[in-house]
């Protein structure tokens, strides 16, 4: 199983540090989870946020690229309903050189009402328009010369220079939690990223069957929260304000999606902190938020794998927290949990 780390280059006005420190710490992860034998870097895309979450994922990977050699580097996830295919694919394929061919290309359709709004795009469009996007990309990795006269992306005689190292192109993968869009996900032929449960991803599986495709042949990713340190209390300490903010800003968005998405309706209250420890069964879309000793995050870990085919893990750093207190809980991972669940 591939294991990587999601810095989301937030900063949280509760803990906030001059924004540069951000990036600049972000970056410094990068290096970090490459000497302690992570597999993968990979960023996230949000905008106009209060937190000032990463707008520019591919200008971020660039920076990383030109500090590591060996740790892949990826997008999870570029909303593609926001830019121009032909943008993407060539700042895609400049990572691409840069990093000597260790991109992944993950996109996703987007779920932030406020940034829709912001920029006039009807939701209703979001799914149609990455599909044709990603179309577009295909196209302009693969193709010499490419017309695309489609319902929002027209361009006439466009040819990508320079192209991607990856041939044909960096691996492509799709985000998707519901059970419509993954099976497009898989019948479409596209790698998955998700943050949802076991259920979901047999429905990627049993979709890739029924398009006549291997399953061993496409990936998983799933976003996990897992946080450790020596002993539980000290790890829910350090760990508990930061995931509440975390579940409480994705519960919030989606809440107020109304029912343009179907789990609105069975997303829990977040306990508030000081209670959020002792919750039972508290999970992140489906996937238990796993909090404590490296005996106990080990344990649940390979719980998961034992019910589901994932292949890359992808944790998520806890928005806020301090950098040494999340480089420690990084080395206490590489050191005391990678080894048995990798």
């Amino acid at each position: 199983m591939d294991i990587g780390i999601l810095p989301e280059f937030r900063n949280p006005t509760q803990w906030a540090i001059p924004i540069e420190e951000v990036y600049r710490e972000g970056i410094e992860k990068a290096v970090l989870a490459e000497r302690l034998g992570f597999d993968h870097f990979w960023t996230s895309e949000h905008h106009f946020a209060v937190d000032s979450w990463s707008p520019s994922l591919l200008t971020i990977l660039a920076a990383a690229a030109a500090r590591t050699t060996r740790i892949r580097l990826g997008t999870f996830i570029i909303i593609l309903p926001f830019h121009q295919p032909w943008r993407v694919a060539e700042d895609a394929a400049s990572v691409d050189l840069i990093s000597g061919g260790r991109l992944d290309l993950g996109v996703g359709p987007g779920w932030d009402l406020n940034e829709f709004e912001s920029l006039g795009i009807p939701l209703k469009q979001r799914r149609p328009r990455m599909h044709e996007g990603l179309e577009a990309l295909r196209r302009l990795f693969t193709e010499e010369r490419v017309t695309l006269d489609g319902k929002y992306y027209q361009f006439s005689n466009m040819t990508l220079t320079p192209k991607p190292l990856q041939k044909p192109h960096p691996p492509l993968w799709v985000a998707a939690v519901g059970e419509q869009a993954t099976r497009q996900a898989a019948r479409l032929g596209y790698n998955l990223m998700g943050a949802g449960s076991e259920y979901g991803q047999k429905i990627y599986d049993e979709a890739l069957r029924e398009a006549g495709r291997n399953p061993e042949d496409y990936k998983i990713a799933q976003l996990r929260i897992a946080y450790v340190a020596k002993t539980r209390r000290q790890a829910w300490d350090e760990a508990e304000p930061h995931v509440h903010y975390g579940l409480n800003y994705f519960y919030t968005r989606f809440k107020a999606m109304a029912d343009r998405f179907t789990q609105q309706s069975t997303l829990p209250e977040v306990p508030p902190v000081g209670k959020l420890r002792d919750t039972p069964g508290l999970s992140f879309f489906g996937a238990r938020v796993t909090v404590g000793t490296p005996d106990e995050v080990t344990e649940e870990i390979l719980r998961y794998k034992k019910g589901t085919r994932i292949t890359h893990m992808v944790l998520m750093e806890l928005p806020g927290i301090a950098a040494e207190k999340n480089n420690r809980n990084l080395e206490l991972f590489a050191k005391e949990v990678m080894p048995h669940i990798r």
